[in-house]
């Protein structure tokens, strides 16, 4: 058989070429058969952006590059909403969406797991995890009307006799058992600077005792008291004490507290009136059947197995024993060798000390102990948790110390006589520099506030440095160089400081009692102040 081929149709049978033939002729017909055969091809989408997730601050730049806009088209968004900025500077994330909305995208917050999301956990209970915690009663009122006293009759032990000028120096709690029932005391002091301490001690309790004498009635303090009480949105029982005495009035009391929205029950109100002498220990009982009666209305309950967490209700700096705090467990149970975070400290759990000073193992909600083993003293009112994760439990403190350096150096400000001096000749301003040095934190905020108070439009009062602990030899280099007179609250002078001190010409000024400290640095102040001259006319000629 011949063997086609595809030349021979370029010529006639008698041998002529013919006029054309396109060899590309069949390929293209091949093509566009296969062409036809093919699916049409699809258009590629354009991909549009809808959403983005932004941090709670974001810089102009990164906001544009997440939106894929230019940083020009964001910055003339700003500026329509009235804001001169530039690729660099940081915008909040309510801004960050209104401008991502105006392109036509969702902004959502990034949610950032921080060291304190690690090792916190704040998630709700389950009410089968719940049991029921003994309540935690704050003893409030005016000074001399007798809380003090109050609590010693609960206690059966003499607490007056140890404390001078009979006023309560600092924050105690104590734990008491009526009718098998635990009853936590936190025993606030009565006079007017202790007002933040005793604000402190409302807000991590359930009840407040107003305890108000029927002789004196409602006094400044017991005002403040009423007030804090509120402020916290804790109930109050009116223990009118000294009813031993002839001049006693309840009725007197009743009256006086209306005013203030205390209104007895027997009058249509809630608040428990309850007359009772602390010093003859009559109506003691009663008052604390009262106290366990509001505390089953209240269906106060605690998860005992949960992370434990508390607060700090005081904390000072012993020498033999180091950095020691009382703190109240508000939930779990905490064990001595547990690792706890409280503010910038951290530290494990050595000893743990019930209010009779035995030493426990443990301590349920609503205890109160306390404590050594912290790497330093804590700040009272401060939290604590428990923490199992050591390694982010440090890091974190590290953060904390580091941040509260940067702002104690942000508000820190270099003190030399010059300084001194040149705000005297340049404000025309008297400055009365002071170091406030005390036994306990609780005291020394109080009365670095007291004196801070005693300023007025000549004389200044400023403290310069103030802190837990005995006097010590920087103490008096700090006074020296500031021209500061220190001030020691229940604490003492080193055998050195005390030598430094004389050598240098500080004084050292030492106090037992607050009363004194306010009113010898007022007649300080009295002495600096401006001599006023007055005309008098003796005799007209």
């Amino acid at each position: 058989m011949k063997k086609h081929n595809k030349l021979s149709n370029m010529f006639h049978e008698d041998g002529e070429m013919l006029d054309y033939y396109d060899l590309s002729t069949e390929k293209k017909r091949n093509k566009k058969k296969q062409k036809q055969q093919e699916p049409p091809k699809q258009k590629q989408k354009i991909f549009k952006l809808t959403e983005i997730t932004i941090p709670e601050e974001i810089t102009v730049k990164d906001l544009a590059m997440e939106m894929k806009i230019a940083s020009s088209e964001v910055i003339k968004k700003l500026l329509n909403l009235g804001m001169m900025v530039t690729i660099n500077n940081e915008i909040d994330f309510d801004t960050a969406f209104l401008v991502a909305s105006e392109f036509g995208i969702t902004a959502k917050k990034k949610v950032v797991i921080t060291d304190e999301d690690k090792l916190i956990d704040e998630t709700e209970d389950d009410e089968g995890d719940l049991v029921e915690r003994p309540p935690v009663i704050v003893v409030m009122g005016h000074v001399d009307h007798g809380k003090t006293s109050l609590l010693d009759a609960i206690r059966h032990t003499n607490v007056i006799q140890g404390e001078s000028g009979g006023i309560t120096q600092h924050i105690g709690a104590y734990q008491v058992k009526i009718n098998d029932r635990a009853i936590t005391f936190l025993d606030t002091p009565g006079h007017e600077a202790f007002t933040s301490m005793r604000a402190r001690g409302a807000q991590i309790t359930d009840i407040a005792i107003l305890v108000v004498a029927a002789n004196d009635g409602v006094m400044p303090q017991t005002v403040e008291a009423i007030d804090h009480a509120k402020a916290a949105g804790i109930p109050i029982i009116v223990a009118v004490n000294k009813m031993d005495l002839p001049d006693a009035n309840i009725d007197k009391v009743k009256q006086e507290l209306m005013k203030y929205e205390i209104v007895p029950e027997e009058w249509g109100g809630d608040n428990i009136f309850v007359p009772i002498s602390a010093k003859m220990g009559t109506g003691i009982d009663n008052l604390l059947e009262m106290v366990l009666l509001e505390a089953d209305v209240l269906e106060l309950k605690a998860n005992p197995n949960k992370q434990s967490k508390g607060t700090v209700i005081e904390a000072r700096l012993d020498k033999q024993k180091g950095p020691i705090a009382t703190v109240l467990v508000q939930r779990g149970t905490l064990d001595s060798g547990d690792t706890i975070i409280v503010g910038s400290s951290i530290g494990r759990i050595r000893t743990m000390t019930n209010a009779n000073g035995k030493k426990v193992k443990s301590a349920g909600p609503s205890t109160p102990v306390e404590i050594t083993g912290l790497s330093d003293v804590p700040e009272s009112g401060d939290t604590f948790y428990e923490v199992k994760d050591e390694k982010t439990a440090k890091h974190l403190i590290e953060k904390r110390l580091r941040e509260k350096r940067e702002k104690e150096l942000s508000k820190r400000t270099i003190v030399t006589l010059d300084d001194v001096f040149s705000k005297i000749e340049t404000e025309n301003l008297k400055q009365l520099n002071l170091i406030v040095k005390a036994d306990v934190q609780g005291s020394v905020e109080a009365l670095k506030q007291s004196l801070v108070k005693l300023s007025n439009d000549e004389v200044k009062v400023s403290v310069i440095h103030s802190s837990v602990g005995g006097v010590t030899e920087t103490d008096v280099s700090l006074a020296q160089v500031s021209n500061a007179i220190i001030i020691a609250f229940n604490v003492r002078a080193g055998v050195l400081a005390k030598e430094k001190a004389e050598k240098e010409g500080v004084d050292i000024k030492q106090y037992s009692v607050i009363y004194d400290a306010i009113n010898d640095v007022e007649s300080a102040m009295k002495g600096m102040l401006d001599p006023v001259y007055k005309e008098v006319v003796i005799r007209n000629c």
